[in-house]
């Protein structure tokens, strides 16, 4: 996938272009942004481009590229494209082959996705081979936590910084290529300006919109009509999206009714109850209460 592919971040494309066509390449670099944002796929085409031996255009068909396009290039490696933990034995392995030498390009590139997961034990396994790397070698960091990174990492390393897609891009290429057809504004802000994120919203988009719904229904009907309609929101799997998107849709009503922005403090104790283990239904109904409590109280006086 070439750069103009990719939407977004044409700040930090243009950068990495540069650097290839000034051979300026750096020996590590740490690419930090919102998870979903295409960091992991500019890695690869900066990847791509590092490898190719001749003009580093998509097209090229040099040996390096053809090896790459391919998923067969030897002097590539992408570790924990799953986003899974990375353990001292994964790091471990990895700084034995780095030593390797190139068997087609004049450089090796080695990605570590998701470098945050690497316990302590493996960043600071890696630390040695940052501080002196082979002259062949460019390893590229990709993050959403740059809190979980230790500092003498992150001080060995190019820090890029990624920014959050623009709405109007992200919801444009939402409607293209992921079949949006309606995209309402308090879902366009829980995307977040991510792809990955309005990739994972996709599918639960009857959910969202109910709970527009639902949200707008707190101050106009009666709180057994509110806890009897809202089984949509009871979902264990997804529930801290589902309690997001409903600070969203709180504070898209602010204009309304100062009493939302109140209600948002029952939303973050819902959150806070759950993740203690309190009862999952109990939890929720205690939620929908209080927010309906909170929006109704002129009228429970009376």
């Amino acid at each position: 996938m070439e750069f103009n592919d990719i939407i977004g971040n044409a700040e930090v494309k243009d950068y990495l272009i540069k650097s290839i066509k000034q051979k300026n390449i750096l020996h590590s670099y740490l690419f930090l942004g919102t998870e979903g944002i295409g960091k992991l796929l500019i890695a690869k085409e900066f990847a791509r481009k590092i490898l190719c031996m001749q003009d580093n255009d998509l097209s090229c068909n040099c040996k390096s590229c053809v090896c790459f396009k391919s998923n067969n290039h030897p002097d590539f490696y992408c570790i924990n494209e799953e986003g899974q933990n990375i353990k001292i034995d994964t790091i471990r392995e990895l700084t034995e082959k780095i030593i390797e030498k190139p068997i087609i390009s004049s450089k090796k590139v080695y990605i570590i996705n998701d470098c945050d997961k690497m316990t302590k034990e493996a960043q600071n396994c890696l630390l040695k081979t940052l501080e002196e790397p082979p002259e062949f070698i460019v390893i590229i960091l990709i993050s959403s936590n740059e809190n979980a990174i230790l500092n003498t990492i992150k001080s060995r390393c190019m820090t890029v910084k990624f920014r959050n897609i623009e709405n109007e891009e992200l919801k444009k290429y939402a409607i293209i290529n992921l079949g949006y057809n309606d995209i309402s504004e308090n879902l366009l802000k829980a995307f977040d300006g991510s792809i990955g994120k309005a990739i994972k919203l996709k599918d639960n988009r009857e959910r969202y919109n109910y709970i527009d719904i639902l949200i707008s229904d707190l101050n106009k009907k009666n709180i057994i009509d509110i806890l009897n309609n809202a089984k949509m929101i009871f979902d264990k799997e997804n529930i801290y999206d589902v309690l997001d998107y409903i600070i969203i849709c709180l504070y898209s009503k602010a204009s309304e009714n100062n009493k939302y922005i109140d209600c948002i403090q029952y939303v973050n104790e819902c959150a806070n109850r759950i993740r203690c283990n309190s009862n999952f239904d109990m939890s929720i109904d205690n939620l929908l209460f209080e927010m309906w409590e909170e929006l109704n109280e002129n009228s429970n006086r009376c």
